[in-house]
């Protein structure tokens, strides 16, 4: 959206300087996606004089032309050829010398002065109509000025041009209220006061009229759900002509080419106050407005000379012959205001977004208007916007208003009624933002502070604030005006992070749940109490008065209560399972009684349903990746090992030092009999004492290196007893500085090899950060670590 900083400066009187107004819009949220300067007429008439005519003779080679001299105050007049056929001796005149460049009807082709012969005779230069220099769209001849006009000053000066900027917002959707120079000037003028700089925020006086019945004027709304307010005023007598120079040189500085005073005025209070609205001219309407839908299949040609096939939902404003405006969107090439318009039926309305977004969306149309009533204009503005349109075609073409104006509402829009906790935005804002500054905030946005004696607020938001409707959206009003810049925002886990919130059990735990229930995983609840048939009775912790003899140890592993959940749900046909539950797992050590906390996961059955290409069964890798996962986000380095376990099976420990984090294993088949388990199950039990004292809050990256690695792949024969994770630690101890990675791609057991020997097949991921690797170091490292395996593993190359 283009705003123009003189025109938003007859909204907001502040001593506030373009730069600094950028930055404050954006601080607010209204993002400054560019800005540059303008000038009002383009080109900024460079070169460009008044001048006197001091002679004028008939052209010898052409009937149409006269030979001029003309003074521009540098001592020797100018001949200037003028076909022009009001130009005669004494007159004061606008001159453009040689190497001016002129913009006719602001076009974007620039009309450059030169040094010419126009048959036969010198021209130094051109005497100009109004539509040549872009400040008129006359051409019926040169501009004669008033005998006080003085020779030689620059027609920038004569005419007072002014510099502007033009500003560009990132308007977002939601931001309805900003979508005029007024909005925006409010919003600019509320942070101003709210941060104590002076302000004054200035709306257009309007001296406003009655609204009744019309003997000339009716009106009918068959559809109020699109059209829940409409207003029409009558005004006759106006002289449809040329708009003003300054009301020109606003619409000119958004862009906009100005068309008549009549609809030059309609377009000003659409980007001054954000209110669209339609004039019709008064003989075509012919004394009868109907507001309707249901002209499905019907013809309709708009502005644009195109003919479109109504839709059923289209909302039309009609007269008795058809159609003459889709609403909101865009007007009919009949109905418009034109030079022979004396009478005007001037429309504003507020209609419904989803009819006007939809009928614009039908039919490719997306005009100001469309752009506006899409997201929804301020519902109360309308009575305000026409009589402020009235007031400005009666000033600038002459005309009065006849009659009463006519209004048809049938909803009322009162303020939105929000309950708002000052606790809740600061837990979420994540700054100690005190009430005063709250309240501060509420007084300069125009929300109501109803009533503020409890916890919670009522507050009434008024309702061209459509998008702030909740308690978080109050707080998003807040957090702008404070500053975005100056307020901590608390980051959550989640897919994408690689943190933890703040150090908070109850928080960490909820990012764990949440990151395992994205990959599939269901929590479960077991009671603490049970029998753990496998451990040592000294350490058990006994309940004085157990219920049963079921329920009389707390629990020491929360894998048997696990076992219980996975044998009860595959007894009722859901063997497939992916469960998790925290718990505390209780001890007696030396007379003491210790609680620890655990997470177990539990991975049973199939990972996957029977699809057309079969199922994939749960594994060992398929849970340790998930495990790994959890503590990547807790930013936690740890090492593994191979480790058997009583309960359970082909097992890998993780270790921070020397304290044991984390084992996955494969429960065994004397405990899956003993619960009654039918299905491979595969589990993690992780030490949550351990990770929460371990994991690190602070995010560390290293930006991805410009110089490429080097992969070299290595197969060799080992004992069997040699496990991978020994290949990689020798690997890692041998060369430190440009081995990143060591990957195993396949292993081989087979009758063709030698008795008690395996094979490993390994890709080495070599780089340097600094540089870029050479044949020759790569070589050098791979022998090195050829010979460090041949050494410590008596490894053979295959």
């Amino acid at each position: 959206m283009k705003i123009s900083y003189n025109w938003l400066k007859t909204f907001i009187e502040t001593d506030i300087s373009v730069d600094e107004l950028t930055q404050i819009l954006t601080d607010i949220g209204l993002e400054v996606e560019g800005f540059e300067e303008k000038e009002e007429i383009k080109g900024g008439l460079r070169d460009v004089v008044v001048g006197k005519v001091e002679t004028v003779s008939q052209h010898p080679n052409a009937d149409r032309l006269k030979l001029t001299k003309v003074n521009v105050g540098g001592g020797e007049l100018l001949s200037i050829v003028c076909g022009a056929p009001n130009v005669s001796a004494g007159q004061k005149v606008i001159v453009a010398q040689v190497g001016a460049e002129l913009y006719p009807n602001g076009g974007d082709e620039a009309l450059k002065i030169k040094k010419s012969k126009i048959r036969g005779e010198v021209s130094e230069g051109m005497l100009c109509a109004e539509d040549e220099l872009g400040i008129g769209v006359s051409h019926d001849g040169i501009m004669v000025l008033n005998e006080d006009a003085t020779i030689g000053e620059t027609a920038s000066t004569f005419f007072q041009l002014k510099t502007d900027t033009l500003i560009e917002i990132g308007l977002t959707p939601n931001r309805a209220d900003a979508m005029s120079h007024m909005g925006v000037a409010r919003d600019v003028a509320a942070y101003l006061e709210i941060n104590n700089r002076p302000v004054k925020f200035n709306i257009p006086e309007v001296q406003f009229g009655k609204f009744g019945t019309n003997n000339k004027l009716t009106a009918t709304v068959e559809n109020t759900d699109a059209a829940p307010k409409y207003l029409l005023a009558l005004i006759e007598g106006v002289t449809v002509k040329e708009s003003p120079a300054w009301l020109q040189s606003h619409l000119r500085s958004i862009g906009l080419q100005p068309i008549n005073n009549v609809v030059d005025i309609t377009n000003y209070v659409l980007h001054g106050i954000g209110q669209p609205l339609h004039a019709f001219d008064a003989n075509v309407v012919n004394g009868n407005v109907t507001v309707s839908t249901g002209l499905g299949g019907t013809k309709f040609k708009a502005l644009d000379e195109v003919e479109y096939e109504l839709h059923d939902d289209d909302l039309m404003i009609c007269n008795d012959d058809g159609g003459m405006c889709i609403a909101g969107v865009y007007g009919g090439i009949d109905s418009g205001v034109s030079e022979k318009t004396t009478s005007v039926v001037l429309e504003s309305a507020y209609f419904d977004p989803i009819y006007t977004r939809k009928a614009a969306k039908r039919h490719g149309m997306h005009t100001d208007a469309s752009f506006r009533f899409e997201r929804g204009i301020d519902p109360n503005i309308t009575e305000y916007a026409l009589w402020y349109a009235c007031n400005l075609i009666s000033e600038i073409c002459g005309g009065k208003v006849e009659g009463d104006a006519i209004s048809i509402i049938s909803k009322s829009f009162e303020p939105f009624k929000v309950l708002f906790n000052p606790d809740k935005c600061r837990s979420l804002l994540g700054d100690d933002i005190p009430n005063d500054f709250m309240l501060k905030v509420f007084k300069a946005l125009e929300i109501e502070v109803a009533d503020n004696s409890g916890e919670d607020w009522t507050l009434l938001v008024p309702a061209y604030r459509n998008d702030v409707t909740r308690e978080a959206d109050v707080c998003e009003e807040i957090l702008r005006m404070y500053g975005y810049n100056n307020v901590r925002i608390p980051s959550k886990l989640n897919a994408t992070t690689a943190n933890f919130p703040k150090k908070n059990k109850h928080q960490v735990y909820n990012s764990i749940s949440n990151t395992l229930s994205a990959l599939g995983y269901s929590e479960m609840m077991n009671n603490s109490l049970g029998k753990d048939y496998k451990t040592d009775e000294k350490s058990q912790v006994r309940m004085l008065n157990p219920l049963s003899q079921d329920l009389a140890v707390m629990r020491q592993s929360l894998l048997y209560g696990a076992l219980d959940v996975v044998a009860y749900n595959q007894n009722r046909q859901h063997p497939d399972l992916k469960l998790y539950e925290f718990g505390k797992a209780y001890f007696c050590e030396n007379g003491e009684y210790i609680e620890k906390e655990q997470l177990i996961l539990i991975n049973a059955g199939k990972s996957a349903d029977n699809t057309w290409h079969g199922a994939r069964k749960s594994d060992f890798f398929e849970i340790k990746a998930h495990l790994e996962l959890i503590f990547n986000k807790a930013n936690i380095r740890y090492s593994q090992a191979i480790s058997q376990h009583q309960d359970l099976e082909k097992g890998l420990i993780y270790r921070l030092g020397e304290k044991e984090l984390a084992r996955i294993g494969t429960v065994g088949k004397e405990d899956k009999k003993k619960f009654g388990v039918k299905v491979d199950t595969v589990v993690a039990i992780v030490d949550m004492d351990l990770l929460f004292r371990k994991l690190k809050l602070e995010l560390k990256y290293s930006p991805v290196s410009k110089f490429p690695f080097v992969k070299r792949d290595l197969s060799m024969l080992v004992d069997n007893n040699i496990d991978f994770q020994t290949i990689v630690d020798i690997a890692k101890k041998t060369e430190k500085s440009i081995l990143q990675d060591v990957q195993l791609f396949d292993v081989y057991e087979g009758d063709k090899l030698p008795e008690n020997k395996k094979s490993y097949a390994c890709s080495f991921i070599l780089q340097d950060k600094n540089k870029t690797l050479t044949d020759s170091k790569v070589d050098k490292v791979m022998s090195l670590l050829i010979n460090k395996y041949k050494e410590e593993l008596e490894a053979e190359l295959r």
